[in-house]
């Protein structure tokens, strides 16, 4: 099963991911933590230059991300099936990303937008907490670490995002509109978007993802 997740910040496509990959055996791949892995390894020139572009808050060229991913998508552990959260982010990103998969009989199954309001965008961000070790994802209220600030997965601090406050976030959410505008449609003309609703609660929102897949025939039942 070969998954793309679209949505803005918040929206809820981390946590699904995370709770879906074990489910489904098939890795969550987020395009924030594998150019964060690339961008420690100093020894790489790939690594130097994706740490350089993060290091002044820009984007990191599409160029690059396209081969990062190609690359991630090629391991083992994808061969089953993946999802794909927070690539592409544009267009162009989508075509290469297509072409790649074409090339390999392996093409994308299905793309899903989660479709999330501001409200609830704002109150899922300004309580989200993020393991600094390992980058998995938490929240005070809705999806707490077992003990305070200490990551369930890896032991490590579990601590607030310094850009998880009301004016980044809507400038994060502007960023997101211009980014990936024309990517609902694209995926409308590939017959692939199915659209949910982010505003959903999680375990809800789990059911509807489950049954939509069920649905399409991607789950096989014993």
């Amino acid at each position: 099963m070969r998954l793309v997740f679209l949505g803005p910040p918040g929206a809820g496509k981390g946590t699904q991911a995370q709770r879906l990959r074990e489910e489904l055996d098939i890795p969550h791949i987020s395009t924030g933590d594998i150019l964060r892995q690339v961008a420690e390894d100093e020894e790489d020139p790939l690594g130097r230059k994706v740490k350089d572009y993060m290091k002044r808050g820009e984007l990191v060229p599409d160029d690059i991300v396209v081969e990062i991913v190609k690359k991630r998508l090629s391991a083992d552990d994808a061969e089953k099936g993946f999802i794909l959260d927070g690539f592409p982010r544009t267009e162009a990103q989508a075509r290469q990303l297509d072409a790649a998969l074409q090339s390999v009989d392996r093409p994308i199954d299905i793309t899903i937008n989660f479709r999330t309001s501001e409200p609830v965008v704002m109150a899922r961000l300004s309580g989200r907490r993020i393991c600094t070790s390992c980058g998995a994802n938490y929240h005070v209220k809705n999806m707490p670490p077992k003990r305070d600030g200490v990551c369930d997965r890896c032991g490590g601090p579990v601590e607030k995002r310094a850009d998880d406050n009301e004016t980044a976030i809507k400038r994060r959410l502007v960023l997101y509109n211009e980014q990936t505008a024309g990517l609902e449609e694209y995926y409308k003309k590939n017959n692939t978007l199915e659209t949910v609703s982010g505003d959903l609660d999680v375990e809800e929102l789990r059911g509807v993802l489950l049954k939509l897949f069920d649905r399409s025939g991607l789950i096989k039942h014993k």
